[in-house]
């Protein structure tokens, strides 16, 4: 980070918004961003996606790079950014296949095994199978036991997640996904420990950020523990051993550069009583909000909000840069 070449000033596009279950905390990632760009002495301009003219505005700003802070569909999975490479215009984070990726819990998990790492045993339910035995609650008990946590394959910010430990909360969970128009569940073995997360930074030389430990007021590390003040205690650096974090900063780096992310990532994982690490998800456009965890970090390691993002500028042009040889 320190090494970093110091930027003249240049046109961003901010995208933010968009039409995810994440939009209103698209918009306070984006406060943030936008702010310490602006007294870093860039041109920020917003762009909604959730504009239908939003590409026609993107032509006309013609801007120098897009700077995305949309969490969840069409800002996180790949989609966006490969709307950016048809385009041409650089963008920070991940590229289409990391965030396509890193968003799919379910091939994320194949991918985590793939590289040795640990994760919670799952079962993938699909709607079309709805009402079938292969998506059958009573499969899920038979296959998983309790208790189990069912969640959106494909969604971030912990939106729909249910810690089922009963029967009956089990088969309302699923049935409730199904009719919200959820495509794909995951039943994924409930682990109990310390929640802790690692931010991993970088392009050419990647680097772990100190490991936060969280100790949220709800039942897990929820919707509204996430982004309500006061919904959770951040304690960091974590208070896990030596070895733990070894492991646990080794399966950040891992999974970061196994899923193909770029530019930065944020793996979760729980420490169970054993201290085995079992890595859940990865965020390619972690939470940039004065509650979210990838700024505490930084700011902990003496990184300022001004000088993160503008690193994830730098990397951007770089990326583009060498992808232009």
């Amino acid at each position: 980070m320190r090494g970093l070449t110091v930027l003249q000033s240049y046109t961003i596009a901010l995208m933010c918004g968009g039409n995810s279950n994440e939009r209103e905390v698209s918009f306070s990632s984006a406060a943030n961003v936008e702010q310490a760009l602006a007294s870093a002495g860039h041109k920020v301009v917003k762009v909604d996606t959730a504009n239908k003219g939003f590409l026609e505005e993107l032509k006309q700003l013609n801007p120098d790079v897009a700077f995305i802070a949309l969490h969840g569909k069409g800002g996180e999975d790949g989609s966006l950014q490969a709307v950016f490479e048809h385009m041409g215009i650089p963008y920070t984070g991940s590229g289409v296949l990391g965030s396509a990726l890193a968003m799919d819990k379910y091939r994320s998990k194949i991918i985590y095994e793939a590289l040795g790492l640990k994760t919670p045993r799952s079962l993938r339910l699909k709607r079309s199978q709805r009402g079938t035995h292969a998506a059958s609650h009573e499969y899920v008990l038979k296959i998983m036991g309790l208790p189990v946590v069912i969640k959106p394959s494909e969604e971030g910010s912990s939106f729909g997640i249910t810690i089922a430990k009963d029967a009956k909360t089990l088969q309302r969970a699923v049935e409730e996904s199904f009719d919200s128009g959820t495509e794909v569940l995951l039943a994924e073995r409930y682990v109990q420990g310390v929640e802790i997360t690692i931010s991993v930074l970088g392009s050419t030389e990647l680097q772990a950020l100190p490991a936060i430990e969280i100790i949220p007021k709800n039942e897990f590390y929820d919707f509204e523990s996430k982004y309500t003040e006061g919904g959770c205690d951040h304690i960091i650096p974590a208070r896990i051993s030596e070895k733990v974090l070894a492991e646990a900063n080794r399966a950040a780096l891992v999974a970061h550069e196994g899923l193909g992310c770029f530019g930065v990532s944020r793996t979760d994982m729980i420490v169970d009583d054993e201290d085995t690490v079992w890595v859940i998800e990865t965020n390619t456009v972690p939470g940039m909000t004065g509650t979210s965890l990838l700024p505490h970090a930084a700011e902990y390691n003496g990184i300022s909000n001004e000088e993160l993002y503008e690193s994830f500028i730098i990397w951007a042009l770089e990326r583009a840069a060498r992808a232009s040889l």
